[in-house]
């Protein structure tokens, strides 16, 4: 299975999924567990025996570029009646049949501002996804520069290992004479500089780049409007949320209302992009008349290792000692991206001892009585066949814990053995990476941004 799935992506650029989860570059064991994620979520047995002659079928296929969902179709396939494998697959993914449309007409190149937590697993992804080079290209990153003599490598280094998300996958040549590095391949030039407005990206071949800053120093459009005088680049995305009229886009929620007019566009928060998908779903089918969201979120850099000074209440006393009160903007961020929600949302947040993970506990008031039952079967039903599935996901395990969520691709994971009900209010527990899903959902839009489109199969609604 493993070669198949990899000659299918290098020669045809399709990538296969599993319900939502990639299947390119797993492991054996990974792609057992993707199998027995199935079988737990769905309520259906499925297994390799079901799924392999799916995949070898759709190599044969001369297929073009597509995300191809093969969980989801080998389901579906259980469900026919005596119908041959070929007609079935002609059926759901004929239309992609020597279909040679790039998902971009032209490479689109990238610059990362700013190598913190998120710029470097935002390089992790774009690397990752790099494929041949049609779609996305990261070009450059922009540091200031340091004083050792030997940042490069320093960079490399922490690019290389990390203590929460492990290693690299792949291999880093540092080139510090032309002060590069080659990840996997693909070069990347790095540049020093102090402000967003003195680079010339044309000298190093860069056009019409799209810059995402991940320094959070710039956020309205007077700051962050700075990148768009450097010769070479195109549009910014933040990494943080935005201020004044730059809009504030939910990959999943309100993604389609970048336009190519919007120069500086927001990627809003980490808890924003977890709780906007949920509370948008309960809001279609349920209706909120008001509701709070309380945030247990993992320390980040912002906070002292020990008690120091802050700017901030709370903030200056030690992160790893001790769990701290804070206030959040995401349950007012909400209405930027859900407007039916103004004025309906409080938040709080609390920060704790962990390095990485965050749980969002959603309390609503819905217009009707819900029952656990038909909320946590709304929710499952959401998480694995709707448009959505790339946001919301969702566990049955009643051992659940924060570190099972680390590497998470999708903005939050709905613990559907917490879900409580009563009458018309419930609450809802989400799970959170909040570096890399919410880097996962920064791509989404860079990819929106860009113009990339890849046909998806099966269709969903």
């Amino acid at each position: 299975m493993i070669p198949v799935i990899g000659k299918l992506n290098r020669n045809n650029n399709v990538s296969l999924y599993m319900y939502g989860r990639n299947m390119v570059r797993r492991s054996v064991i990974d792609l057992m567990k993707l199998h027995r994620f199935v079988r737990q979520i769905e309520h259906n047995e499925l297994s390799v025996y079901e799924t392999f002659p799916i995949i070898e079928a759709l190599s044969k296929m001369d297929l073009g570029p597509a995300h191809i969902d093969v969980g989801k179709l080998a389901v579906m396939f259980q469900a026919q009646q005596d119908r041959p494998l070929g007609d079935f697959l002609r059926d759901q993914v004929g239309d992609a049949i020597g279909r040679r449309r790039k998902p971009l007409p032209q490479p689109q190149d990238v610059v990362l501002y700013g190598f913190g937590r998120i710029g470097r697993l935002v390089a992790r992804l774009l690397i990752e996804k790099a494929g041949g080079g049609d779609v996305l290209r990261l070009r450059a990153v922009v540091v200031r520069k340091g004083r050792s003599g030997a940042d490069l490598a320093k960079r490399a280094s922490l690019l290389r290992r990390d203590s929460v998300h492990g290693s690299f996958r792949g291999t880093i040549r540092v080139l510090e004479d032309e002060n590069r590095l080659v990840c996997n391949g693909n070069e990347i030039q790095f540049i020093d500089a102090d402000s967003p407005d003195e680079v010339d990206y044309t000298r190093y071949g860069i056009r019409d780049a799209l810059i995402v800053d991940n320094t959070g120093a710039w956020r309205d459009e007077a700051g962050l409007g700075r990148h768009l005088r450097c010769p070479g680049v195109s549009r910014v995305l933040l990494t943080a949320p935005g201020k004044g009229g730059i809009p504030n886009v939910v990959y999943g929620v309100n993604h389609d209302a970048i336009t190519p007019s919007e120069r500086l566009v927001s990627a809003a928060s980490c808890t924003t992009n977890a709780i906007v998908p949920v509370l948008k779903v309960l809001l279609e089918r349920f209706g909120i008349e008001k509701g709070h969201v309380e945030t247990v979120h993992a320390y980040t850099n912002d906070q002292n290792l020990n008690d120091n000074y802050h700017r901030r209440a709370r903030r200056g006393r030690s992160a790893p000692l001790n769990m701290v009160l804070t206030e959040t903007g995401a349950a007012t961020a909400v209405a930027k991206a859900i407007p039916e929600l103004e004025g309906k949302l409080t938040g709080n947040s609390i920060r704790v001892p962990t390095p990485d993970v965050s749980i969002a506990i959603i309390h609503v008031k819905f217009g009707r009585a819900v029952g656990t039952e038909e909320l946590n079967e709304f929710l499952r039903q959401t998480a694995l066949h709707s448009k959505r599935q790339q946001q919301i996901g969702y566990t049955i395990s009643d051992e659940a814990v924060s570190t099972d969520f680390v590497g998470d691709r999708h903005a939050c994971v709905v613990d559907s053995k917490a879900t409580i009900t009563n009458g018309d209010t419930a609450v809802v527990y989400c799970w959170y990476d909040n570096e890399f899903g919410y880097c996962c959902q920064v791509v989404r839009t860079l990819e929106t941004m860009a113009g990339v489109e890849w046909e998806m199969y099966p269709r969903t609604g």
